[in-house]
């Protein structure tokens, strides 16, 4: 059940990490263009270099309608994390962060995708010599740590779930003991 306290973090996160998504692809629009020019910040190490993709992490491309399919997908997905959000224990922090990063992830690329055919804005150039790390943006980094996030908290959810459905059986079978009285032996 939604409650107030986690919205309260739910909305404000979402709109906190779209909006410096936004900001920062279109200052990396303005001051890397032409793409694919490597500007270094840190050595060789950390590059600002301005690229656009038009299929989805890591350049996955599913061919010329890939803007489409990854829109569709991503509306998918949003669909499914808003049930989660919806779903989410009353001050579940952890959870709600978690859902919150991967939304706005979501939502800034997916406006990208929306804003043109050109592809979603990545500028994050991360490696060493040619060993480069895919280019990313913000809306990148809030989808990856909010879904190891949101993986660690659904893992312990299950464990806990696994832990109580243990203990059930147990009880039930210690209260089913003819030699039992109360939980305690006779």
């Amino acid at each position: 059940m939604q409650s107030r306290s986690n919205a309260t973090v739910f909305w404000p996160v979402i709109a906190v990490l779209a909006t410096l998504d936004v900001v920062t692809k279109g200052m990396a629009e303005r001051l890397l263009a032409p793409q694919r020019i490597p500007h270094e910040v840190v050595g060789g190490w950390l590059r600002l270099t301005l690229v656009y993709n038009p299929g989805a992490a890591f350049g996955l491309n599913l061919g010329a309608q890939s803007r489409w399919i990854f829109t569709g997908l991503t509306l998918v997905a949003l669909v499914i994390l808003g049930r989660l959000f919806l779903a989410t224990a009353r001050g579940d922090m952890p959870r709600t962060l978690a859902l919150a990063m991967v939304c706005a992830g979501a939502i800034g690329n997916l406006l990208d995708r929306l804003r043109s055919g050109m592809g979603v804005v990545d500028f994050l150039d991360v490696g060493i010599g040619d060993a480069r790390w895919p280019t990313f943006n913000v809306a990148d980094m809030a989808v990856s740590v909010g879904a190891v996030l949101l993986a660690w908290v659904l893992w312990q959810e299950d464990r806990a779930a696994v832990r109580h459905e243990a203990e059930q059986r147990m009880r039930t079978a210690v209260g089913a003991s003819p030699a039992v009285d109360g939980g305690e032996l006779i």
